[in-house]
This record gives C-alpha cells, structure tokens and sequence, in this order.
C-alpha cells in the first residue's frame, strides 16, 4: 500500500503523541476550544423547521414515532397548510430523534395551553417565559452538538489511523486535525439543524471501519454492526448511499481484497439501501408543484437548461476554494448570490477540467491500489449528491453540503504533506511548528465565525456583507430591522432602521414579483412609518396574488386607520370597501363604513383601536 512511503514520519515526537488515547484526547479539546463559544448561541435559520416548530419533537419520546413515518419538516409544512414543496423530500429522522429525547429530558410541552413555542413560536427578543425556556434548552442543544462532533472527529481518527494511514498514526493525526479545525465546518456545529450532517459522518466512517474489522477477523457481529451504522447513516442523512459504491473500493484499496469478493461484501448493505429506499417512499407525501416557481426553494426556477447546467459546474470549484480558502463564510448562497452563468465562462470549463481530472485519477489511483483512490472517491461521490447534477437539492450551495467531501479533501492534504516532507528532507522543527500555526488561524476564524451563528439577526446582519446579492439575506436583513423597531426607544434609529428595510424588501420582490411575504413586510414598515399610501398599494399587491391572506383582513383595517389618523376620510373609506370585499361581515368594517358614510363625520372620533 502506498501508505508505506509516509512511515517513520515521527521519529522527532514522542511515542506517547502516537498513542490513540492521546490523540482522541487533542482532538476533544480541539473540538471544545473552537465550538465552546456556540454553547451560549440560540437558534438561528433551519433551527425553526426541525425544532421550533416541530411539535413531535415537543412531545419528546412520545413523538419518536411520528418523527420516523413522516418528512422532517412535516410539522412546519402542516402548519402552512401545504404539503411537502422540496424536490425528493426530506427524511432524516435520527437528528430530529435526538432532539425529541433531549426534550423529554428537559420537559415536554403541553399539546394545549399558552406555554408553548409551538403555538406562538419566538418573538424577536425573548419576553415570554415559553421562549426564554426554548433558548435555554438551545444552549443545551449546541452542547450536544459539540460532544456529537468531538464523537464524529474520534470516530474519523480511528478510521484513519486502521484503514487510511494505517501504520501510520501521525499522518492520521494531522489529517484529523484538519478536519476538525476547518473553519467551513462552522455551520455543521454552530448550527444545531446540521447535527444530521455530523450523525451521518458519524456512523459512515463506522461502517467502514466495522466492515475492514469483519474483513481482518470474520466475526458475524463485525458485519451486523458495520450494517446497523449504515442503516443509522441512512437515517441520519442520504450521504451514505455512497458507502455503495466506496465500501467495496475501500477493501479493494486497503484491503486488497478482490472486485468480487468486495462486491459480495457490499450485498448486506444494498439490501438495506433498499429497504431504506422502499420505507423513505412511503414515508414521504407528496410535493407541491408551486415549489417549481419559487425561488427560495428552486434557485434555478429563472434559469436555462444551458445556464443551470453551466452554474451547476462552476459551483463546484467553488465548493473546492471553499476548501482551500475558507472565506468569505456565509450561510447562504441561494439565489442570486451565485448567478447564473453559461459556458461562455472560462470558470465552467476549468471546473470541468478539474473535476474530470480528479474522476480519472481516482481510476489510476484505485488501478494501484493507492489511498488518493479513497480520497478523491470520498469527495466526489458526496459532492456529486448536493452539486444538483444527479438531484435537485433545493439549494444552490451551502458550507454544510461541503463538510463529507472534505473528508477526503484533508486526507489527500495530509498524505501530500506527509510524502513532501520525507522526500525532500523538510526540518522536523518546520513540521512541528507549522500545524500549531494552521490550528491558530483557523481558531481564530472559527470562533468568530461561530459568534455569528448567535441568532438570526446577528447571522443575517453579518453575511448581508458576504451574501449582497441573496435574495433570502436580504429578505431576513429586512424582516430583522423592521421587527426590531418594536423595541428600540429611539425614534431616529426606529426611523432609520425602517428606511433602511424598505430598499432591502424592493430589491427581494424584484427578484420574485408574486412574492406574497415581501409585500406583506414592506407594507409592514409603512405601517411603521406612517405612510399608507404605500402600504395599501403593497396589501393590493397581497390581494392580488392571495387573496386569503391570514393577515390581510386585519393590515387593510390598519391601513384606514392610519388615513383617519392623517385625517383623510377619503381614503380610509376607499380601504374600507376593500376590506368589506375581502369579508361582507366583517363587523369593525362594517361599523366603520357606516360611520365614514355618515354626514359630518368626526375623523378623530372614529380613530379607534385597530385590529
């Protein structure tokens, strides 16, 4: 095996550095040093599908059985009203399973009463005590989210240390460490939703692991628990179907085992890639054709078949960068952050050239049984699920799509590292020196990055600087200001803040004409500023595109009212008429037509308390 070429790598260390127990021990403290700060974090962007609005996850063990016979975000989508809008679904229920049990431990929420997150959901400053409650269970969450990721790192290291670099415990070190410090892994532990990417890395490593231990000593419960891990890997996230194709080429290449008995090896687990697939259809209900439209769910709905195809590719190398040089981060690169380009880019043909050299070297790599085999099939196999070639993911890149191939991207790093330094004779000092250096600049990133993830408005507030053009940014940026001004005492920030969402809600419904949200916000913040002009003409645009809006009844009362307070009858009588459209029976309305149709009418009198 080519791993023999990087041995006797750590002759200038101390043996006891070498040693497992010590090694797992670096890399937990690692894991603490540069996630600790994301403890005292809240919940911020998925956060709200999987956990705040998720009642079976409220009902702690209770829910466990819904939350394995339903899509993850069911709960929210039936809240909508709507069914499922996200091409293929969603079903990762062991994450969604770990936050019921961690609920049963901190305390179910009752199904009636006014002490619950799920009725009222959060408030944008903590007032009431069902919030405050749900932030301190956040803080438990994150906790969690951390130990899973030091369980995740330690599971990586023992893998690499048995499998990948066997033989050779400082290369293995080195590549784990890099793993753990990356700072585009920061939304996989900050963000409490990717707990299913960490569960996922978690039990694909271990099946591989399992399954080489079954191939070395034949034991019947080698092989069962390589395949409970990847049933548990399935069912963390869909990542694992890969381990169809990479298990049999991990015993080809480390084990020199041969095609067919490797072939025979992987049977078990397609038979429970199967299964999984069969229960995953019927779990999932079927999904709203409105979702083809809209582009906070499809980031291609304005694109060619040429262009997507074309942005597709180039977002690969991007995914690349995002490894090699991991900033700026942001959470978001949906629409029209990346845009679309076309093969007239030179981008799209270097990210071809780069992508097909890679597939072709894992052919002569494996051809040699070498590790880079492993390596560069690790990273493509996983990038090829979220790139959208084979699957439309419902995004068009994310930090988090990127933490399984980065697996194989620190391998290939440490094995390159690891071979310059024994060719070319580099100083030991150099090499001690270097790591610690990579680990502080990375820290560094890290943690502050983390800072971030606090909340979504510290979140959006900052990646509105490295996401200028996200239509999802900008939308949150909007909302964010103008909740806030129900808070802020001084008039001319609550000004400013207004002034400043109104642009940030016109550049989002430019990018989505019928984008009911948008409007209702803005016409929010006129509201705010007391412009209602502007705001009947974004209510009409509600009505227009829909017409049972939950709040539009209510916002157009609001919007008479803020015309009688400008003393212009009028115009409050005009709003009247529509509302009276909207619902005949309405009796505030009805009241107040009746009032405004009667001679000599005291506009301060009618200025009454509104909706």
């Amino acid at each position: 095996m080519e791993t023999r070429s990087i041995q006797g790598e750590s002759n200038f260390l101390p043996k006891w550095l070498s040693l497992f127990g010590v090694q797992a021990l670096i890399l937990t403290m690692l894991t603490f040093l540069f996630y600790g700060n994301t403890i005292s974090n809240e919940n911020a962007l998925d956060d709200a599908l999987v956990i705040e609005r998720n009642a079976f996850v409220h009902r702690g063990l209770a829910g466990i059985p819904d939350i394995l016979t339903h899509d993850t975000y069911f709960c929210y989508y039936d809240q909508l009203g709507t069914s499922n809008q996200l091409q293929g679904g969603r079903y990762r229920p062991l994450s969604v399973v770990t936050y019921a049990i961690e609920q049963q431990f901190m305390g179910v929420v009752p199904a009636e009463g006014v002490d619950s997150i799920i009725t009222y959901g959060l408030g944008f400053q903590a007032e009431y005590p069902f919030e405050k409650k749900f932030i301190s269970e956040m803080h438990t969450r994150h906790l969690f989210n951390v130990v899973w990721y030091a369980l995740a790192a330690i599971a990586v290291l023992a893998f690499l240390r048995v499998v990948v670099f066997r033989g050779s415990p400082m290369v293995a070190l080195v590549a784990a460490v890099l793993f753990v410090i990356h700072p585009a892994h920061t939304e996989v532990v900050a963000n409490v939703k990717s707990r299913d990417e960490i569960l996922s890395m978690l039990f694909i490593v271990l099946a591989l692991l399992f399954a080489v231990w079954y191939n070395r000593r034949r034991g019947i419960k080698l092989l069962a628990t390589s395949i409970v891990c990847f049933a548990l890997a399935l069912l963390s996230k869909e990542y694992a179907i890969t381990l169809l194709v990479i298990l049999p080429l991990t015993l080809f290449v480390f084990e020199k085992v041969d095609v067919r008995k490797a072939a025979l090896t992987t049977l078990p687990f397609l038979v429970v890639a199967i299964g999984y697939g069969v229960w995953r259809l019927h779990v999932l209900g079927p999904r709203s054709p409105l979702s083809d439209t809209d582009i906070q769910i499809n980031p291609y709905a304005y694109a060619s078949a040429a262009q997507k195809l074309a942005t597709e590719i180039s977002t690969s190398l991007r995914y690349l960068k995002l490894l090699v040089w991991p900033h700026p981060l942001s959470s978001d690169y949906s629409y029209a952050q990346i845009p679309y380009t076309d093969f007239a880019d030179p981008v799209v043909w270097l990210s071809l050239l780069v992508h097909i050299s890679l597939a072709v070297g894992v052919v002569v790599f494996a051809i040699r049984r070498h590790l880079l085999a492993f390596a560069l099939s690790f990273y493509l196999l996983n990038l090829l699920l979220v790139n959208n070639f084979l699957f439309d993911i419902g995004a068009t890149m994310g930090e988090r799509l990127i933490f399984h191939s980065s697996l194989g991207f620190v391998i290939a790093v440490a094995w390159g590292a690891a071979v310059v330094v024994r060719r070319y004779n580099v100083s030991s000092g150099f090499v001690a020196a270097l790591l610690p250096l990579v680990t502080l600049a990375a820290g560094y990133k890290t943690t502050a990055r983390n800072r971030d993830w606090k909340n979504n408005g510290t979140l959006f507030l900052k990646d509105i600087e490295a996401s200028p053009n996200s239509f999802l940014v900008n939308l949150n940026v909007a909302t964010i200001l103008c909740n806030r001004t129900d808070y802020e005492p001084d008039s001319a920030r609550r000004r400013a803040d207004l002034e400043r969402a109104i642009p940030l809600f016109d550049k989002v419904i430019g990018m989505q004409e019928n984008f009911v949200l948008g409007y209702m916000n803005r016409a929010i913040a006129y509201l705010k500023l007391g412009v209602p002009d502007k705001m009947e003409a974004d209510l009409d645009a509600v009505r227009r595109i829909y017409p049972i809006y939950p709040q539009l009844l209510p916002m157009y009362y609001r919007a008479a009212q803020l015309y009688l307070a400008k003393q212009n009858a009028g115009s409050a009588k005009r709003v009247v008429q529509k509302g009276l459209q909207l619902n005949p029976n309405d009796i505030d309305f009805k009241r107040l037509g009746s009032a405004l149709d009667s001679t000599n009418v005291n506009v301060d009198s009618l200025r009454i308390i509104p909706k």
